[in-house]
C-alpha cells in the first residue's frame, strides 16, 4: 500500500494531468534534442576512431610531382616517423555508358603483392584484385552507388591519353575518403567523380611513372611532434615538387566529419538550454499554483507532524514525475530521430558500418539537466511554503491589495470595459507571476525564429553560390598547366557561347603564426563567369597587385583588410611573396584566395599559362559539347554547376533541412505547450473569483473576456521580446555552427517573423477556446465552497 503522501501525489497528478503533460512534453523536446545530438556525436566519433584504428589511417600526408621509390627510405629515416607508404595518385577521365557528361576521378595504386600497410581498404562487395592481374579495378562505393555499378561491370578510363577498359573486381571503402569529393571542392559530386585503385605496376606503366611515387602517407612514432616531421618532409620533398605535407586534422575528409560533429556539439547545447529554461518556468508556474491552492493542506500535514523536508520532498516528487516522463519521452524521441539522421549520414559519410549508438552519458546528462532545471524552478517556492508556521498556513492567503490600475489612473479607465480593467488589475497585483509568464512566452516565441532562418539560409546559399558568384554553366580542369592558346581550342567546341580562362595553384597562406593550405584561384578584370563578391553583394575587381581572401579564411587567419599576408607557392619554383589583403569575399562553401590571372602567373614566374576554363553553354547543344569533350584527353576534371547545386541539395541541404524540420516541430510544440499551460493555470487559480463574478451578475461572455484579455496582453508583451531574443539567439547559433567547409548566411525574412507571430496567435486562440469551454462548464456552487 502506498504511503499517504504518495497517494496524495497521485491524486494531484490526475487533477493537473493537462499541465503536467504540457511540462513533460516541453522538457521531452529539449531532452530529445540533447540525446539525439550527443548520441550522434558519439556515433560519428567512435565509428570514425574505430575505422581509423582498424584500417590504419595515416597521421601525415604529402603530394608531390615525382620522386624515386628509393626516397621512401629517407622519409622513413626522419626522426619521429614510424611507417612510410608511397603510392601514385593520378587524375583520370572516364567514359561511362548512360552518363552524358564526362566523369573524372583519381586513380590510387595498391602494392602488386600483399596488402598496403596504411590506409587499408574495406571490401564492401566483390573481391580483391588478384596478384599480378591486369585490366581490373577497385571502385569507391560512393561513385559505384551513384552510377549503379556492380562487380563484373566494365568502365573506360583515359590513361595518359589512351582509352582502356577495366572490369570492376570489387567495391571498396577507404579511410582517406569517408567524405568523397573532388579536390578543392567542399561538396561531393559522386555521379561524376570517383576514386579508383589499380595495381602499382599497371598504373605506373600507363602514366610513365614506373619506379616513382607522387604521394606518401606517414604514421608517427609515440611522442613524435607532428609539425617537426611535416617540416622535415617538406624540406626533403621540395626538390621533387612537394606540394606541402599536412596532418590528419587538415585532411579534407577528416575535416568534413569533424565539422559535422562540431555543428552537433553547438546544437546539443543551444536549443536544449532554451527548451529546459522554458520547462523550468512552466514547472514553477504549476507548482506555485498547486502550493497556493494547498496552503491549508500543508498546514494540516505540519500539524500532524510531517517534517519540513518531508513536505519539500513530497512536492519535489511532483516535479520529478514530470522530469521522469520528459526523460522517457526524450529518450524515445531522441533515439528515433537519431536513427533517422544516421540513415541520412550514411548517404555521404562512407563507413564500413555506421549505426546509431545511444550515448549513456547523454542519457545521464539529460536526467541530471532535467532534474536540475525543475529543481531550480520550484525549490524556492516549495521551501517557502513548507516553512510557513501551521497556524499561519491555516489562515487563507491575505487578499491582494486592489486599486485602480495604472491605465485607469491616467483617466482612460472610463473608456475601458469592466473585463479589461479587472484583467489589467490582476496583472498589476501579481507582477512577478506576469513577468515569469511573459518570459516563458518570449522564450517559446524565440525558439520559432531559428528553424525558418536555417531554411532561408539554405535557399540563399543555393541562389548566391550558383547564380551570383558562379554564373558559368561548367568549369573544366586540365591535367597539366597549358599555354593560353588552349582556351581558344576549347572555345571552338560545339555549343560554347562564352569562355574565360582560369589559373589555379596550390599555396600556403601565412599570417602571424597561422596558416592554411588552399588553392589560389584566378579572377579576370572584366570576367562575367566566376566572381568574387563582398558582403554587400558588390563585385570585387581583381587588383593588379594584392590578394582577395574569403571572409572565413581571413577570420581563421586573424587577418584584416590592409594586413600583409605571406603567400608561399607549393609548386613550380615555389616562390614566397608578401601581398596586401585588399578585399574580403563573401562565400558559403569552402575557403578561397583570389588574384588576378596574370598576377598569379607573374607570382609563379611562369608565362601565359592556364589550368582550366569556365564555360557558358548553349543548352540546346549540350549533348554535342559533352560528346566532344570526352575526346579531349587533356581535360581531367569537369564540374557542372547544376550537378553541384543538386549535390548540395542532396547532402548538406538535406542534412540541415531535416534538422530544421525537427527543431521547427519541437518549437511549435513548445509554443503551444507554454500558452496552453498558462491558460489552464490562470483558469484554475481564479475559478473561485470568476465564479463570484458570475454570481454577482457578470455574463459568461464578460467573465471569459477577462481571461482572454489577460492572455492577449501577456502575448502582446512577450512576442516583441521573443522576436528580439530569437534574433539574437539565432545569430549566436548560426555564427557558431559556421565552419570552413560550409556556412549559412543570416537571412531574417518577413515569413520567419510572421510564422513565429502566427504560431503564437494560433496557439493563443486555441488555448482561449479551450479555456472558455472549461469556463462554461464551471460548477459555480463547487467553486464557491470554502475549503475545509
Amino acid at each position: 500500500m502506498l504511503p499517504h503522501l504518495d497517494r496524495k501525489l497521485l491524486r494531484d497528478l490526475r487533477r493537473l494531468k493537462g499541465q503536467a503533460a504540457a511540462v513533460s512534453l516541453v522538457m521531452a523536446c529539449g531532452l530529445a534534442m540533447l540525446i539525439m545530438a550527443r548520441s550522434l556525436i558519439h556515433s560519428l566519433d567512435s565509428t570514425r576512431a574505430d575505422y581509423y584504428r582498424t584500417n590504419r589511417f595515416a597521421d601525415v600526408f604529402v603530394a608531390l610531382k615525382r620522386a624515386p621509390n628509393d626516397l621512401a627510405a629517407r622519409l622513413a629515416a626522419i626522426p619521429g616517423v614510424a611507417t612510410v607508404q608511397t603510392d601514385l595518385a593520378v587524375p583520370v577521365t572516364l567514359d561511362l555508358p548512360g552518363l552524358a557528361e564526362p566523369a573524372s576521378g583519381l586513380v590510387r595504386t595498391l602494392p602488386d603483392f600483399g596488402a598496403p600497410e596504411l590506409n587499408r581498404l574495406f571490401l564492401r562487395r566483390g573481391r580483391w584484385l588478384a596478384p599480378g592481374s591486369r585490366g581490373e579495378v577497385l571502385v569507391g562505393e560512393a561513385f559505384a552507388d551513384a552510377n549503379r555499378l556492380q562487380p563484373g561491370d566494365t568502365l573506360a578510363m583515359l590513361l595518359y591519353g589512351r582509352r582502356e577498359e577495366f572490369r570492376i573486381a570489387g567495391i571498396v571503402l577507404s579511410p582517406e575518403y569517408v567524405f568523397e569529393s573532388r579536390p578543392g571542392a567542399a561538396l561531393p559530386d559522386n555521379r561524376t567523380y570517383g576514386i579508383f585503385w589499380l595495381p602499382y605496376k599497371e598504373a605506373a606503366t600507363a602514366f610513365n611513372l614506373y619506379g616513382a611515387f607522387n604521394h606518401a602517407a606517414l604514421t608517427l612514432a609515440p611522442g613524435a611532434h607532428e609539425q617537426t616531421v611535416i617540416a622535415a618532409a617538406d624540406r626533403l620533398l621540395r626538390p621533387y615538387g612537394g606540394l606541402g605535407a599536412f596532418g590528419r586534422q587538415d585532411h579534407p575528409s577528416h575535416i568534413r566529419v569533424s565539422d559535422e560533429i562540431r555543428v552537433l556539439e553547438i546544437l546539443s547545447i543551444g536549443f536544449p538550454t532554451v527548451f529546459l529554461g522554458v520547462a523550468a518556468f512552466m514547472t514553477n508556474a504549476v507548482l506555485s499554483r498547486l502550493l497556493a491552492l494547498q496552503r491549508e493542506q500543508i498546514a494540516i500535514l505540519k500539524a500532524f507532524g510531517f517534517a519540513n523536508r518531508t513536505i519539500v520532498g513530497h512536492y519535489l516528487k511532483f516535479a520529478f514525475v514530470m522530469v521522469a516522463a520528459g526523460v522517457l519521452l526524450g529518450l524515445l524521441g531522441g533515439g528515433a530521430l537519431g536513427r533517422k539522421l544516421v540513415v541520412m549520414y550514411e548517404l555521404f559519410f562512407r563507413f564500413p558500418e555506421l549505426t546509431f549508438r545511444l550515448d549513456g552519458a547523454a542519457v545521464a546528462a539529460a536526467l541530471s539537466v532535467g532534474l536540475g532545471a525543475v529543481t531550480l524552478g520550484v525549490y524556492g517556492a516549495v521551501r517557502r511554503a513548507a516553512r510557513l508556521p501551521p497556524a499561519e498556513a491555516m489562515r487563507p492567503e491575505p487578499p491582494a491589495r486592489y486599486r485602480p490600475a495604472l491605465v485607469e489612473r491616467t483617466g482612460l479607465g472610463r473608456l475601458l470595459s469592466h473585463s479589461f480593467r479587472i484583467a489589467v488589475r490582476n496583472l498589476e497585483r501579481r507582477p512577478m507571476q506576469a513577468l515569469f509568464t511573459v518570459a516563458g512566452l518570449a522564450l517559446a516565441t524565440a525558439l520559432l525564429i531559428l528553424p525558418n532562418t536555417f531554411k532561408a539560409g539554405i535557399a540563399e546559399v543555393l541562389d548566391f553560390q550558383w547564380d551570383v558568384v558562379q554564373r558559368q554553366d561548367l568549369n573544366l580542369g586540365l591535367s597539366e598547366p597549358s599555354a593560353a592558346r588552349t582556351a581558344h581550342e576549347l572555345a571552338r567546341l560545339p555549343g560554347v557561347t562564352s569562355l574565360e580562362p582560369a589559373r589555379s595553384a596550390a599555396v600556403r597562406i601565412h599570417f602571424q603564426g597561422r596558416s592554411r593550405q588552399i588553392g589560389l584561384r584566378s579572377l579576370l578584370p572584366d570576367g562575367r563567369h566566376s566572381r568574387a563578391v563582398d558582403a554587400a553583394g558588390r563585385e570585387i575587381a581583381p587588383p593588379p597587385d594584392g590578394i582577395v581572401l574569403s571572409a572565413k579564411l581571413a577570420d581563421v587567419l586573424g587577418a584584416r583588410l590592409g594586413d600583409p599576408v605571406v603567400v608561399e607557392a607549393l609548386e613550380g619554383r615555389r616562390p614566397v611573396r608578401e601581398l596586401r589583403l585588399v578585399a574580403l569575399a563573401e562565400d558559403f562553401t569552402g575557403i578561397a584566395a583570389y588574384m588576378d590571372l596574370h598576377a598569379i602567373n607573374r607570382f609563379l614566374g611562369e608565362g601565359d599559362v592556364i589550368t582550366g576554363a569556365s564555360i557558358g553553354l548553349d543548352q540546346a547543344r549540350r549533348g554535342e559539347f559533352l560528346a566532344a569533350l570526352k575526346a579531349i584527353p587533356r581535360v581531367s576534371t569537369i564540374a557542372i554547376k547544376e550537378t553541384m547545386r543538386r549535390s548540395f541539395r542532396e547532402t548538406t541541404a538535406q542534412s540541415m533541412g531535416l534538422i530544421q524540420s525537427i527543431y521547427l516541430t519541437f518549437a511549435v510544440i513548445v509554443a503551444f505547450g507554454v500558452i496552453y499551460n498558462n491558460a489552464r493555470i490562470s483558469l484554475a487559480e481564479r475559478a473561485r473569483e470568476l465564479a463570484t463574478l458570475r454570481v454577482v451578475g457578470m455574463t459568461q461572455r464578460e467573465v471569459g473576456a477577462i481571461l482572454v484579455i489577460e492572455l492577449v496582453i501577456l502575448a502582446s508583451l512577450a512576442v516583441p521580446a521573443g522576436l528580439l531574443l530569437g534574433t539574437g539567439l539565432t545569430t549566436l547559433i548560426i555564427q557558431s555552427v559556421n565552419t570552413e567547409t560550409i556556412r549559412l548566411p543570416l537571412v531574417f525574412t518577413l515569413y520567419t517573423y510572421s510564422f513565429a507571430v502566427g504560431t503564437v496567435v494560433v496557439a493563443s486562440t486555441l488555448s482561449a477556446v479551450f479555456v472558455l469551454r472549461r469556463l462554461k462548464q464551471l460548477d459555480l456552487i463547487a467553486a464557491l465552497k470554502a475549503p475545509e
